[in-house]
């Protein structure tokens, strides 16, 4: 970088700085003006967290300007109006940082449109097609994307999309820069594949669309926890809340938002979705659906192309995933799995409790039988009552009385069941009023250190209190989505058993408490903590 003039940058004795547009832990984004062709850019300064890198790690030092080289030739293979265009980069060779200097682009970003609130599902739908224009030109062109996400979708001034941001792109036979074992990519909008160490391929860029689509019409991130560990869970092993504002955007999301890639639509598909949702009506008010968000039947969902459009779900068992990951070191270490979907729950379409739900209806007895109770009252199942009546039915329904963990939500009870005779080996199964017990795909085992729960010691009537207590002291102020998670002892880390309130609002703010299995509070892990 050349200095003139006071307070005046310029990079390369051309690219004058003028205005910081954004930037996070690898660099800054600047608007910059092309002094030779007089015309304003795009310029992106690569700076790691620690300035020091160079002085005490030249190889990482190395592989991060490697990895920028690597963006600008992935982003000049995909030429398309969607993607953002590079025209310069500035390298100094080894031992400094490039400048990449792209198209500016002016209209902000998606996550900036969504701090205004969230969209309707025509708006979003015609947004999605065209960042899925851009996947589908970088698939071509052999790049996967991997980190797509609002502050990575940048809007035009007549609101077209444009992906950009590239940078952990992965280019066939070039992706040895990816360190083995490493996460790379926002967790809230990785799939589940890529967290749990997988590569994954453009069906793992689809998650990410649809679920960047989920949080564009629902305001708010299904499975976004207090910490980064937490979320990276809740991609591996929760369910997706069905949503109940997306409207004609229910199907795709119904579709992709499935754990297994392979029961995922192809593009195509998903491009014709997306076209039948934007061309819908905009609805008066939140539009609210029952569907799961499992594989749908074609003949449920109405707006949905033909039966030839739709990709045949193949789901198979899978073993437990190893996850090695640098974001969470050794806390993920050993085999956790996500759990799929349980089936449509076609008798839960009378529900009145979605897991973002907060109050508490009339208590009714649930059973455990899938054929009963279709216009019965849903149990509130975050409440002593509640947890006590799923831990009877699941041990009824497997004959089995000993767990590796549990979450509880306002409507259904995740679990992980020990196999008779094992201390490490767990099958994975959900409860839900109404509809029962229903056994996951996944036979895993614990992680490494982790002892089976002593149900015995947890004292259930603490659970409102608890709750009570979070209300109050986690700064989550509208608080849309609740839930407990149970934990037994961890001996890798000298843990105790505990169980956890968790809060989050529409926004994805969010806070916990832990305590003991008798109630009492351990720690306090406020909104702004």
């Amino acid at each position: 970088m050349n200095e003139g003039e006071p307070d005046r940058r310029v990079v390369d004795g051309r690219f004058e700085l003028e205005a910081r547009l954004g930037g996070g832990g690898m660099g800054t984004v600047w608007r910059a003006r092309d002094l030779l062709l007089h015309r304003y850019v795009a310029i992106k300064e690569v700076r790691p967290p620690d300035v020091d890198l160079a002085e005490y790690d030249p190889g990482a030092a190395e592989m991060l300007r490697q990895r920028v080289l690597r963006e600008a030739r992935a982003l000049a293979r995909v030429e398309h109006p969607n993607v953002v265009t590079i025209h310069h980069i500035v390298d100094g060779g080894e031992g400094t940082y490039p400048w990449l200097v792209m198209e500016l682009v002016q209209g902000g970003s998606l996550a900036d449109r969504l701090e205004r609130g969230p969209m309707a599902p025509a708006e979003a739908a015609r947004l999605g097609s065209g960042v899925l224009d851009a996947l589908d030109a970088a698939h071509m062109a052999g790049v996967q994307h991997r980190d797509v996400k609002p502050a990575n979708v940048l809007l035009r001034t007549d609101g077209r999309p444009v992906l950009t941001d590239f940078g952990i792109a992965a280019i066939r036979d070039a992706t040895a820069l990816t360190a083995t074992g490493s996460i790379i990519g926002t967790p809230d909008y990785m799939a589940p594949e890529r967290v749990s160490g997988h590569s994954g391929g453009p069906a793992a860029d689809l998650w990410s669309l649809a679920m960047m689509l989920y949080v564009a019409v629902e305001g708010h991130h299904p499975l976004r926890r207090g910490t980064t560990l937490a979320t990276l869970a809740a991609v591996l092993q929760e369910e997706v809340p069905p949503p109940v504002r997306a409207g004609s955007l229910t199907p795709l999301l119904s579709c992709v938002l499935v754990r297994d890639p392979e029961a995922r639509p192809d593009a195509g598909t998903v491009g014709r979705m997306l076209a039948t949702a934007a061309a819908q009506p905009v609805a008066r008010g939140p539009e609210t659906t029952s569907y799961p968000l499992a594989p749908p039947a074609p003949p449920v969902l109405p707006v949905l192309p033909t039966t030839d459009d739709m990709q045949v779900a193949r789901r198979r068992g899978r073993p437990g995933v190893a996850v090695a990951s640098s974001v969470v070191g050794v806390l993920l270490i050993g085999t956790l799995a996500w759990k799929v979907l349980p089936g449509g729950n076609s008798d839960d379409k009378g529900a009145s409790t979605s897991p973002g739900a907060t109050g508490q209806t009339e208590q009714s007895s649930p059973t455990t039988t899938p054929s009963s109770s279709a216009s019965a009252k849903t149990t509130d199942l975050l409440t002593p009552n509640g947890i006590r009546t799923a831990i009877k039915a699941i041990e009824k329904e497997t004959g089995r009385d000993s767990f590796g963990g549990l979450t509880v939500y306002p409507d259904y009870v995740s679990a992980e069941v020990m196999v008779k005779g094992s201390k490490t080996e767990y099958d994975t199964y959900t409860y839900r009023a109404g509809s029962g017990v229903e056994k996951g795909i996944i036979e895993s085992t614990l992680m490494d250190g982790l002892e089976p729960l002593d149900l015995g010691k947890y004292r259930w009537d603490a659970v409102p209190a608890l709750f009570k207590q979070a209300d109050k002291v986690l700064k989550v102020k509208n608080p849309t989505f609740r839930y407990l998670v149970v934990q037994g002892p961890w001996k890798t880390f000298n843990a105790p058993e505990y169980m956890s309130a968790y809060l989050s609002d529409s926004h994805g703010t969010s806070g916990y408490l832990e305590a003991t299995p008798q109630g009492k509070v351990t720690k306090v892990m406020p909104a702004d903590g």
